[in-house]
C-alpha cells in the first residue's frame, strides 16, 4: 500500500528548510515553508557567497561518515535542482608535523582521499610553524546563493510546495503541529521543522549560544589573484591556527575570518556594533601572508548559533510533531542534507 502524504510545515528558508522541502517533495510529501522576510533572503544567515564542504573529521569515525554522506548528497542536488553549486577544489587543513601520520592513517581507515602539501604551495597564506597541509581532493566549496536560489525556484515549479515569504511566525505547538502568524492565521502540518538560525530560541525552547564573527571579503590584487587560480579552501591557518579562508571561485571573493574575531552576543542586532577593530585584529591574526595586496570590498558580521552541550550543531525533537534545528553556519550549511533526510524520513513514519 502506498504510504499517504504528510503535510510538512516548514519555519525559515534558509539552507536547512529548504532543503528540507525539496526532500519532503521528493519523497512525495506536502511542504509549506514560512519565513519572516523573501525567499530567499538576502539577509539570512544562510545567504552568503560561497561555504566550505569536507567530510574529514581527524579523530570521530561517525561524524567522518556522515559528513562525507553529505558531501555525496551535494553532488547529488547539483543535477536536481539544475544548478552548478559545487567546486570540487579541495579543502586544506594545516596540522602539526608530530601528527601528520595519525590524521592520514585516519582519513585512509575513514575511505576519504587525501594528500599533502607544503606550505609553499599555498605562498598567499600564513600556515603556523612546524605545519603541513592535508588537502581532501574530494572536498570543496558551495556556492551558498546560488544553492538558495536554486531550491527556492525548485519548490516555486512544484505543486506540491507553497513558498510563503514575509510569515513571519509567533508560535509553534509541539503536539498538534500548528504554527501561527503574526495576523492570527493558523497553519496545520503533520510534521512542523523549526529551522529559523539564530530566530529559532524565540520560537522553541532549544539549548542555543548566539555568536557573532567578523567576515572580511577581498578582492585579490592581480599578482595575488594569479596565486589563488584552482586554489582550495585551507584552514587551521593564523598565529593560532583558528583562521581559515574560502577562495574566490565563480565570481565570489576571497572570503577570510579565524575564531579570534567570535564572540558570544545576546541578540542578532549588530548594527550599532563598529567592524573596524575586529577587522583589524582578523588582519593581524589571519590567514593571509601579505594583506597588503587585497582590496577590502565588504566588512560582515555573520552570525550563528551552536548547540550548548557541545558548542556544535543539533537536530532536535521536541514533541510529537516538531523537530528544530539549533544550530547554524558553516558546518550547519553543509550538513543540511542530512537533516532533510531524517525529517522526510520522520514525515513518512508520521502518516505510516
Amino acid at each position: 500500500m502506498r504510504a499517504r502524504s504528510a503535510r510538512v510545515v516548514v519555519v525559515g528558508a534558509g539552507v536547512t528548510g529548504l532543503l528540507t522541502a525539496v526532500e519532503c517533495v521528493l519523497a512525495g510529501h506536502h511542504v509549506t515553508v514560512l519565513d519572516r522576510g523573501a525567499i530567499p533572503d538576502p539577509a539570512a544567515t544562510s545567504y552568503d557567497q560561497h561555504r566550505a564542504l569536507r567530510g574529514l573529521a581527524v579523530g570521530d569515525a561517525p561524524a567522518t561518515a556522515r559528513m562525507s554522506q553529505a558531501v555525496r548528497r551535494w553532488e547529488q542536488l547539483e543535477p536536481v535542482l539544475g544548478a552548478g553549486f559545487y567546486r570540487r577544489v579541495g579543502v586544506v587543513t594545516a596540522w602539526p608535523r608530530e601528527r601528520l601520520a595519525e590524521v592520514l592513517n585516519f582519513a585512509s581507515a575513514a575511505g576519504v582521499p587525501v594528500r599533502t602539501l607544503g606550505p609553499a604551495a599555498l605562498p598567499q597564506l600564513a600556515f603556523p610553524a612546524g605545519t603541513v597541509g592535508v588537502r581532501e581532493t574530494r572536498a570543496g566549496v558551495l556556492l551558498a546563493a546560488r544553492v538558495l536560489r536554486a531550491a527556492a525556484r525548485w519548490l516555486a515549479g512544484r505543486a506540491a510546495a507553497a513558498l510563503r515569504p514575509y510569515s513571519p511566525v509567533t508560535a509553534v505547538d509541539a503536539h498538534s503541529g500548528k504554527v501561527t502568524l503574526a495576523g492570527g492565521e493558523v497553519v496545520a502540518g503533520d510534521m512542523v521543522l523549526v529551522a529559523a538560525g539564530p530566530w529559532t530560541g524565540r520560537l522553541v525552547e532549544v539549548p542555543a549560544v548566539l555568536h557573532r564573527q567578523t567576515m572580511l571579503y577581498l578582492r585579490p590584487s592581480p599578482r595575488q589573484a594569479r596565486r589563488w587560480r584552482g586554489a582550495p579552501a585551507v584552514g587551521g591557518l593564523g598565529a593560532d591556527g583558528t583562521a581559515w579562508a574560502v577562495p574566490p571561485v565563480a565570481g565570489t571573493l576571497l572570503k577570510i575570518s579565524s575564531d579570534a574575531v567570535c564572540r558570544q552576543v545576546a541578540d542578532t542586532g549588530a548594527d550599532g556594533e563598529i567592524q573596524t577593530p575586529w577587522a583589524e585584529r582578523l588582519t593581524h591574526a589571519g590567514p593571509l601572508r601579505d594583506p597588503s595586496g587585497y582590496q577590502v570590498v565588504a566588512v560582515t558580521a555573520c552570525h550563528y548559533t551552536t548547540d550548548t552541550a557541545d558548542g556544535g550543531a543539533r537536530l532536535a525533537r521536541l514533541g510529537p510533531a516538531l523537530w528544530a534545528r539549533t544550530a547554524c553556519g558553516g558546518s550547519g550549511f553543509s550538513s543540511a542534507p542530512l537533516v532533510a533526510a531524517t525529517v522526510a524520513q520522520a514525515a513518512r513514519e508520521a502518516v505510516s
